[in-house]
């Protein structure tokens, strides 16, 4: 086994150094590109930490690329997000000559702006590495238009709108990116359909098993091998609710099945569903049916 080696790199500039390539033009964000590093390899794995934002555009990889179970026919950008204190690994022996770019930007240079508040709701930067973006031709070219002219920004000499025009172009691309993941489920809908049925078997399973404690999201999407996020994007572009909603959903039906056909009191059907407070099943019931469960109990005598 070859050991693995974890880089943690705290700044733009730690990356450029790292990379034996030029210092940054601005200490808070960069676009590298692949040309510039030349071949990537190691006879190790690599871990690295990056305590800032990084995107990535990596193309003309050797090979077929492959999505989730299904082999992908978008070869040619393939993009993958990172949030700060990520962690990507990159296995050993890959020598391949990788075409594209990267940017990475610090939190603290978005954090004055909307951006900086709304980034979090960007699920895909949460997303496993399986769940790359994959772009179509037309949809890459619109990508490396906007991080084109986004590093002749960074790298013109820095004046007051600096910041302000390089956050607007970062701000423009991820929604870019939101509209083509959103693409990407409509394109793939056969596999999301199928990963949308997996769930829904999976939750049925869970209440009719009477497993302990209430559904979790995670406990899903890792039965599913997909990011929480992923899977909460997913369903909420096929079905218009989150995770979250169907586990409630289910879990009302559920209740309302034991409310029907058993002579359990609220509170110890509370505590078969996994509440630790009768208070908060009812509280859920109610919102849900616009009834306490004891009203729709009673509906049936």
């Amino acid at each position: 086994m070859k050991n693995n080696q974890i880089y943690v790199l705290n700044s733009v500039s730690e990356v450029h150094t790292f990379l034996q390539i030029k210092s940054p033009s601005h200490p808070l964000v960069s676009v590298v590109n692949f040309d510039e590093i030349g071949c990537l390899s190691s006879e190790e794995n690599q871990t690295f930490v990056y305590n800032f934002y990084t995107i990535y555009l990596k193309k003309n990889f050797d090979g077929t690329i492959k999505y989730g179970q299904q082999y992908y026919d978008y070869n040619n950008g393939i993009m993958t997000f990172f949030a700060p204190k990520q962690k990507l690994t990159v296995e050993a022996g890959n020598s391949s000559k990788i075409e594209g770019w990267m940017l990475v930007f610090h939190p603290d240079f978005i954090q004055n702006y909307e951006l900086g508040k709304r980034i979090k709701e960007y699920g895909f930067f949460s997303y496993a590495a399986n769940e790359a973006l994959h772009l179509s031709d037309k949809e890459e070219t619109v990508i490396s238009g906007l991080v084109h002219n986004l590093q002749q920004e960074i790298e013109a000499m820095i004046d007051n709108y600096t910041q302000d025009v390089v956050v607007a172009h970062i701000d423009l691309l991820l929604n870019y990116c939101n509209r083509f993941y959103n693409r990407q489920f409509i394109t793939r809908k056969k596999a999301s359909n199928d990963l949308f049925l997996k769930f829904e078997e999976l939750l049925v399973a869970y209440f009719q098993n009477e497993t302990s404690g209430l559904p979790t999201v995670q406990y899903f999407s890792e039965k599913l091998l997909v990011s929480a996020h992923y899977l909460n994007d997913m369903l909420k572009n096929l079905t218009g609710q989150t995770t979250q909603q169907h586990i409630q959903n289910q879990l009302i039906e559920k209740a309302k099945e034991l409310l029907s056909t058993t002579n359990l009191s609220v509170a110890e059907i509370a505590y078969q569903l996994g509440f630790e407070y009768p208070q908060s099943f009812s509280k859920l019931f109610k919102n849900k049916t616009n009834q306490t469960p004891l009203e729709f109990r009673q509906s049936f005598n």
